[in-house]
Protein backbone atom coordinates (compact mmCIF):
# COMPACT_ATOMS: atom_id res chain seq x y z
CA UNK A 1 0.00 0.00 0.00
CA UNK A 2 0.91 3.64 -0.20
CA UNK A 3 -0.21 6.91 1.05
CA UNK A 4 0.52 9.99 2.43
CA UNK A 5 -0.60 9.10 5.78
CA UNK A 6 -1.16 12.79 7.32
CA UNK A 7 -2.51 13.62 10.49
CA UNK A 8 -2.47 10.02 11.01
CA UNK A 9 -6.77 8.72 12.07
CA UNK A 10 -9.00 5.95 12.56
CA UNK A 11 -9.35 5.55 8.58
CA UNK A 12 -5.35 4.56 8.48
CA UNK A 13 -5.13 2.45 11.45
CA UNK A 14 -8.45 0.23 9.55
CA UNK A 15 -6.31 0.01 6.32
CA UNK A 16 -3.01 -1.55 7.78
CA UNK A 17 -5.17 -3.48 10.55
CA UNK A 18 -6.75 -5.14 7.21
CA UNK A 19 -3.51 -5.71 5.34
CA UNK A 20 -1.98 -7.45 8.29
CA UNK A 21 -4.73 -9.74 8.33
CA UNK A 22 -4.74 -10.77 4.97
CA UNK A 23 -0.71 -10.81 4.23
CA UNK A 24 2.14 -12.10 5.48
CA UNK A 25 4.47 -9.11 5.39
CA UNK A 26 3.35 -5.94 4.08
CA UNK A 27 5.43 -2.79 2.39
CA UNK A 28 4.03 0.48 3.02
CA UNK A 29 5.23 3.19 1.00
CA UNK A 30 5.16 6.88 2.90
CA UNK A 31 4.45 9.47 0.41
CA UNK A 32 7.80 11.98 0.17
CA UNK A 33 7.48 15.28 0.67
CA UNK A 34 8.42 15.96 -3.36
CA UNK A 35 5.22 14.24 -4.36
CA UNK A 36 3.14 16.33 -2.01
CA UNK A 37 3.56 19.76 -3.22
CA UNK A 38 0.14 19.72 -5.41
CA UNK A 39 -1.84 17.69 -2.55
CA UNK A 40 -4.60 20.42 -1.21
CA UNK A 41 -3.18 22.56 1.70
CA UNK A 42 0.38 21.14 1.18
CA UNK A 43 2.02 23.65 3.80
CA UNK A 44 -0.43 21.96 6.21
CA UNK A 45 1.24 18.34 5.57
CA UNK A 46 3.32 16.87 8.74
CA UNK A 47 6.75 16.71 7.70
CA UNK A 48 7.95 13.15 6.43
CA UNK A 49 9.64 11.86 9.79
CA UNK A 50 6.49 12.27 11.50
CA UNK A 51 4.44 10.81 9.91
CA UNK A 52 6.61 7.99 9.55
CA UNK A 53 7.52 7.86 13.69
CA UNK A 54 3.21 8.16 13.49
CA UNK A 55 3.29 5.22 11.57
CA UNK A 56 5.91 3.25 13.28
CA UNK A 57 4.37 3.79 16.57
CA UNK A 58 0.96 2.67 15.81
CA UNK A 59 2.15 -0.64 13.82
CA UNK A 60 4.48 -1.32 16.76
CA UNK A 61 1.48 -0.75 19.44
CA UNK A 62 -0.84 -3.54 17.94
CA UNK A 63 2.79 -5.60 17.72
CA UNK A 64 3.42 -6.78 14.50
CA UNK A 65 6.27 -4.28 13.45
CA UNK A 66 8.30 -7.21 12.32
CA UNK A 67 6.05 -7.50 9.37
CA UNK A 68 6.00 -4.40 7.70
CA UNK A 69 8.74 -2.57 5.75
CA UNK A 70 7.64 1.51 5.48
CA UNK A 71 9.59 3.07 2.27
CA UNK A 72 10.02 6.23 0.80
CA UNK A 73 6.97 6.72 -1.94
CA UNK A 74 8.91 9.08 -4.79
CA UNK A 75 6.25 8.12 -7.22
CA UNK A 76 2.65 7.23 -8.02
CA UNK A 77 3.22 3.57 -8.64
CA UNK A 78 5.91 2.45 -6.36
CA UNK A 79 7.91 -0.39 -6.27
CA UNK A 80 5.20 -2.63 -7.61
CA UNK A 81 5.35 -1.53 -11.87
CA UNK A 82 9.32 -2.62 -11.32
CA UNK A 83 9.43 -5.19 -9.46
CA UNK A 84 7.08 -8.46 -10.39
CA UNK A 85 6.87 -10.15 -7.15
CA UNK A 86 4.24 -8.43 -5.49
CA UNK A 87 1.16 -10.17 -5.17
CA UNK A 88 -1.23 -7.75 -3.85
CA UNK A 89 -2.12 -3.80 -2.98
CA UNK A 90 -4.73 -2.88 -0.97
CA UNK A 91 -6.21 0.99 -1.13
CA UNK A 92 -8.90 3.10 -0.27
CA UNK A 93 -11.74 4.04 -2.72
CA UNK A 94 -9.98 7.11 -3.06
CA UNK A 95 -7.24 5.94 -4.68
CA UNK A 96 -8.50 3.05 -6.48
CA UNK A 97 -7.94 4.35 -10.11
CA UNK A 98 -4.09 4.21 -9.12
CA UNK A 99 -4.05 0.54 -8.33
CA UNK A 100 -5.55 -0.09 -11.75
CA UNK A 101 -3.01 1.89 -13.09
CA UNK A 102 -0.27 -0.25 -11.55
CA UNK A 103 -2.03 -3.25 -12.81
CA UNK A 104 -2.29 -1.84 -16.62
CA UNK A 105 1.47 -1.10 -16.33
CA UNK A 106 2.12 -4.58 -14.80
CA UNK A 107 0.76 -6.34 -17.70
CA UNK A 108 2.69 -4.27 -20.05
CA UNK A 109 5.71 -5.59 -18.48
CA UNK A 110 4.24 -9.44 -18.55
CA UNK A 111 3.80 -8.95 -15.22
CA UNK A 112 0.86 -10.84 -12.96
CA UNK A 113 -1.55 -7.92 -12.13
CA UNK A 114 -1.57 -7.52 -8.32
CA UNK A 115 -5.31 -8.48 -6.46
CA UNK A 116 -6.62 -5.26 -5.20
CA UNK A 117 -8.20 -5.04 -2.45
CA UNK A 118 -10.69 -1.98 -1.57
CA UNK A 119 -10.95 -0.95 1.69
CA UNK A 120 -14.20 1.37 2.15
CA UNK A 121 -13.77 4.89 3.63
CA UNK A 122 -14.18 4.82 7.49
CA UNK A 123 -16.89 7.93 8.85
CA UNK A 124 -16.47 9.81 11.89
CA UNK A 125 -19.48 10.12 14.54
CA UNK A 126 -20.84 12.64 12.47
CA UNK A 127 -21.21 11.01 9.05
CA UNK A 128 -18.34 12.68 7.36
CA UNK A 129 -15.83 10.54 5.72
CA UNK A 130 -12.27 10.65 7.79
CA UNK A 131 -9.62 12.20 5.79
CA UNK A 132 -6.44 13.90 5.81
CA UNK A 133 -7.71 16.63 3.16
CA UNK A 134 -10.37 17.39 5.66
CA UNK A 135 -8.45 17.60 8.70
CA UNK A 136 -5.98 19.84 7.01
CA UNK A 137 -8.73 22.38 6.03
CA UNK A 138 -10.03 22.39 9.57
CA UNK A 139 -6.55 23.45 10.79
Amino acid sequence: MGGTFDHFHDGHKFLIKTALLLSKKIVIGLTTEDLLNKKKNAAKIENYKTREQNLVAFINSIGHLNRVEIIPLNDLYGPPIHEPEYEGIITSQETYKNALKINEIRESKSFTPLIIIVIPMIKDRNKNILSSTAIREKL
